[in-house]
């Protein structure tokens, strides 16, 4: 587990830790699940948010996201993956993607 989020990150969870105040729904960050820390998770919409960085387009490394995603997955979650230059790019798009993946937004 990071000490520090990246700065995409840490913008990303200005925003989601706002959920709670919003839309009564809780975003921790950092957190276990099973043998792995996903960056953020929302247990009760089953949905876990990776942002990666550019090492993920390595090939070792998409095949160890693989394998994670599919063990998540097997644990009920899907994951939702962005890249630090999504949120850098289109951050409004990102919140709206994640809105739509718990089903507050179409």
């Amino acid at each position: 587990m990071r000490k520090r989020m990246t700065a995409g990150e840490q913008k990303l969870w200005s925003e989601l830790r706002e959920f709670r105040r919003y839309y009564g729904i809780h975003v921790r960050k950092q957190a276990p699940i099973g043998p792995y820390v996903v960056d953020f998770v929302i247990h009760d919409k089953g949905l876990v948010v990776e942002v990666d960085g550019e090492h993920h387009c390595l090939p070792d490394q998409i095949m160890s996201d693989r394998r994670r995603d599919e063990w998540l997955a097997g644990q009920g979650y899907r994951v939702l993956r962005l890249t630090t230059g999504e949120l850098g790019e289109s951050f409004d798009g990102c919140i709206e993607e994640i809105l739509k993946e718990i089903g507050l937004m179409k």
